[in-house]
């Protein structure tokens, strides 16, 4: 009976993890060997204020749930310590900040990841962690829209003010005149 038991609370662990990843935009699996009890508690602590949720996880339970997720590819990456990096609705903010952290703490790797269901290798996350944030690519989209409607606006004034000029003339010149 006990065994029962067992294996029941694993089918849970793994359909909840399973509901977990389908629900995530972006994951990234790394190895934290190493890792002290202060710099985990941080590191949770920045991943939770960026929307992420962190979990330690076996290895054959997060092979099951990311093949029931329809997550393939990650396989070969599943060995030794595993803890994975879930957010639901940014795509860099975990690798950002995970990757930020390895580089600080030579023991702690990037395994790999996945944005949107697919698969994605150690560069790829590294590269998405150089990403500017979504603020600062708003922000840039903003001032690039900006731009020419500035100078359109500079365009019609200068017209405007050559138009007022003109009529200004012509009004003096029938003063003149009259």
């Amino acid at each position: 009976m006990p065994s029962e038991k067992i294996l029941e609370k694993k089918k849970q662990a793994v359909s909840a993890l399973t509901e977990s990843l389908k629900n995530a935009c972006a994951g990234v699996i790394v190895d934290y060997k190493g890792v002290t009890v202060a710099q985990d508690t941080k590191l949770r602590k920045d991943l939770r204020e960026a929307g992420s949720n962190y979990m330690v996880v076996k290895n054959t339970l997060l092979r099951l749930a990311l093949k029931e997720a329809g997550i393939e590819g990650l396989d070969n990456v599943l060995e030794g310590t595993t803890a994975i990096a879930l957010n639901a609705e940014d795509h860099v903010a975990s690798a950002r900040i995970l990757s930020k952290f390895a580089e600080n703490n030579k023991t702690f790797k990037i395994k790999a990841g996945f944005i949107d269901g697919a698969a994605i290798d150690t560069k790829a996350i590294k590269e998405l962690a150089e990403l500017p944030s979504k603020e600062v690519l708003v922000a840039k989209a903003l001032g690039g829209l900006n731009a020419p409607i500035t100078g359109f606006v500079t365009v019609l004034n200068g017209t405007m003010k050559g138009l007022v000029v003109a009529l200004n003339a012509i009004a003096e010149k029938q003063a003149a005149n009259a």
